[in-house]
């Protein structure tokens, strides 16, 4: 276990997490189950290669898994890539990285209280959506507030619950496809003659990696790792590795049980029922509505509150280094949590989500910029890889220092230039607006700046 204080700070959160936890952490925050949510989109922008957008979403996250392993072993502290990149390349790039995964971190509490709160609406009507969502943010928020070992506790529970229902899924599909009701050929979902086109496919990846997004919350939780750094690295390649397998496993059956492939990728075709509606195909009503009900807790409760708990660090940790408002690096002296962000999140979720709730589009909007940001941040991430280990560390290690975080940038460049014209043009807005505070905080005489280089 590294100590934070040899760079300029002090030990506030409680070290009380180990592997296992910050695996499962990580499990939960991409959510086993993810797909169910988002297989209608994948599988239309895919041409219905959904297990395809999944493996190639993979290997844009594997890299970036991979660098994010090297970086938490170098700077052992809360903050993710923020804090890479600012210490690995320079302050004022850890505030840009910083800035592009808040785009990330701070509207993903904010999707998946929509997704989950319209989800629970269709079922109970009478209950507004806006509803759901205030009784969603609360519960989590007090579940934060009571400590990361509460958390913890809640997410093994959330885990368990959610496996369980994707094996009942996958021993039931299975069942179905032995009696004759697929509807495409076995390798259909990985590779179609009659749709593919790489600018196809990796649109489709850029809506895809949604689901990976949540193994870097691990490096959030640095500060709260009771273990060795290089455990924290090695949770996060683990996570990832795990989810990737549960993913394609599922979209790969789900792809050959769709009953009208034609109509789902068609203009215009409804896709947010897609998974359930080819649920209750495969085993009956009864399925699709377990399926739909999972994914609605699974989203709203348990993904939303590790996605608040790691949004709420990253908050702490610009504050505490001066670069966000200093209130947000409260530490309640009791439960050792960032307090005032975590109800800082808390309210930004609420309005977001409210807001967006009124908006047709809004999930989808928020699903890109999500993506954006989040996509964004990793490619700095790669270059402060090759800066701290190849450029001033003169590291000779070429494969994990320049190989994997140079072919990990390619890859995601490819995946941000078919991302949505939408999410293009708000996501660079969103970075044009964070260039403008680094020269706002320069001409203030506020320049950013790390612990070790404050006179």
């Amino acid at each position: 276990m590294s100590s934070i204080e040899q760079f300029g700070y002090r030990q506030e959160l409680q070290r009380s997490l180990g592997f296992a936890d910050l695996m499962i952490y990580g499990l939960i925050f991409m959510v086993p189950i993810a797909p169910f949510g988002i297989f209608g989109n994948v599988f239309a922008l895919s041409g219905g290669m959904v297990a395809l957008a999944y493996v190639i979403g993979l290997v844009a996250m594997a890299f970036s898994g991979l660098s994010y392993a090297q970086m938490a072993r170098a700077f052992p502290m809360a903050g993710s890539v923020y804090t890479y990149a600012g210490r690995g390349i320079a302050p004022p790039v850890g505030f840009i990285a910083g800035w592009a995964i808040l785009l990330d971190y701070l509207l993903v509490p904010a999707l998946l209280y929509l997704v989950a709160s319209t989800a629970m609406n269709s079922f109970v009507p009478a209950v507004p959506v806006w509803l759901w969502l205030v009784a969603f943010v609360l519960l989590n928020t007090v579940v934060n507030y009571l400590g990361i070992q509460m958390t913890a506790r809640i997410t093994r529970i959330m885990l368990v619950a959610e496996l369980l229902v994707l094996a009942i899924f996958l021993v039931v599909a299975g069942i179905a496809l032995a009696q004759g009701k697929g509807t495409a050929g076995a390798l259909t979902p990985i590779y179609d003659s009659a749709t593919f086109s790489w600018t196809l496919v990796f649109g489709a990846a850029s809506v895809a990696v949604l689901s990976f997004l949540g193994f870097d919350g691990i490096s959030t939780l640095a500060e709260e790792n009771r273990e060795d750094a290089r455990r924290l690295g090695r949770s996060m390649v683990a996570a990832l590795a795990l989810a990737a397998v549960l993913f394609v496993v599922q979209t790969w059956v789900a792809a050959l049980l769709v009953p009208d492939r034609a109509a789902l990728l068609a203009p215009g075709a409804q896709l947010g029922n897609a998974f359930y509606d080819m649920a209750s195909y495969a085993g009956g009503a009864w399925l699709g509505v377990l399926c739909a009900v999972a994914t609605a807790i699974a989203w709203g409760f348990a993904n939303s509150l590790v996605a608040q708990a790691a949004t709420s660090r990253l908050l702490f940790a610009m504050a505490r280094d001066r670069q966000l408002p200093s209130f947000l690096a409260r530490v309640d002296p009791k439960h050792k949590v960032p307090a005032n962000a975590t109800i800082a999140v808390a309210a930004v979720s609420l309005l977001l989500g409210v807001g967006m709730s009124l908006y047709d589009k809004g999930i989808d909007l928020l699903s890109s910029l999500v993506n954006f940001g989040a996509m964004t941040a990793f490619l700095l991430l790669h270059v402060a890889v090759v800066v701290h280990y190849v450029v001033r560390r003169r590291s000779r290690n070429w494969l994990a220092h320049l190989v994997v975080p140079v072919i990990g940038f390619a890859v995601l460049v490819l995946v941000v230039i078919n991302a949505s014209l939408a999410a293009q043009l708000l996501g660079f807005i969103w970075l044009g607006l964070g260039l403008l505070a680094v020269v706002v905080l320069y001409v203030m005489g506020r320049r950013p700046a790390l612990p070790s280089e404050v006179s």
